[in-house]
Formats: C-alpha cells, structure tokens, sequence
C-alpha cells in the first residue's frame, strides 16, 4: 500500500503548482507541472510491473 501513498503524495504535492499554472498562468509552474507527471509516468509503470510480477508469480 505504500506504493498508493507514492502516487498520492506526487499528485498531492503538484496541486499548487496545477493552480498557479492553470489560474494565474505561471509558466514555471507548467514546467514542474510536467516535470511532476513525467516522475508519476515512471511511478505508474514501476508499479504495473510490480503488480504483474506478483500476478505471474502467483501462477
């Protein structure tokens, strides 16, 4: 479970930048903004590929 506090702290921790970007137009923001979800891409696949390890190990 300690992989869904991962997730949910990055995207947690993105929420000021998202409204600093989107309501008041920041263009740093933006760059942490996609800095933040390139980092949440390569947490969602390690994750997938930990889940179908156990999954196939499972078997």
């Amino acid at each position: 479970m300690s992989r869904f506090a991962q997730v949910k702290d990055l995207i947690l921790s993105l929420e000021g930048d998202f409204e600093k970007f989107y309501d008041k137009g920041n263009q740093a923001a933006g760059t942490r903004v996609r800095g933040g979800l390139q980092q949440l891409k390569t947490l969602s696949q390690e994750i997938r590929t930990e889940v179908q390890e156990k999954k196939n190990a499972a078997k």
